[in-house]
């Protein structure tokens, strides 16, 4: 008999664990927009740093800094609105803020080298939009 008590006990236990858990995860739209702000606001001033260099090396470090902010942006709304689309849509987002910093690395070379450099980066941007692709 003492299992029988238990059993209704855990399972109104772990019932109660996972609706905390969810509404603990909830995030209100207040939340999101000064989340959203703070992205912004990180972008900007990694975009200043940048100001400071030039040529390939400026354009690598905006790419860089326009990549950041697309993921932030994308794992933001994945945490707002959670399921298997948003989180897909974090991995195009990482997938395509690293094709094009890698578009910018390879404008600093020429010839083969950068034909070789361009062709590498387009397989691994196919790779991982596949993958992606997969997780919906």
């Amino acid at each position: 008999m003492p299992t029988l008590a238990k059993t209704p006990l855990a399972a109104l236990g772990l019932a109660l664990g996972l609706s905390l858990a969810t509404h603990a995860g909830a995030m209100t739209r207040d939340e999101y927009k000064a989340a959203e702000d703070r992205i912004e606001a990180q972008y900007k001033a990694e975009k200043e740093r940048c100001d400071g260099l030039s040529g390939d090396a400026k354009d690598v470090c905006v790419s860089e800094a326009k990549g950041k902010e697309k993921v932030a942006k994308a794992e933001l709304e994945a945490q707002y609105k959670p399921g298997g689309e948003a989180s897909a849509k974090v991995a195009e987002a990482k997938a395509d803020a690293a094709y094009d910093t890698a578009k910018q690395k390879c404008d600093a070379l020429a010839g083969n080298a950068k034909d070789v450099c361009m062709k590498d980066a387009k397989a691994a941007h196919a790779s991982a939009r596949s993958h992606a692709r997969q997780g919906r």
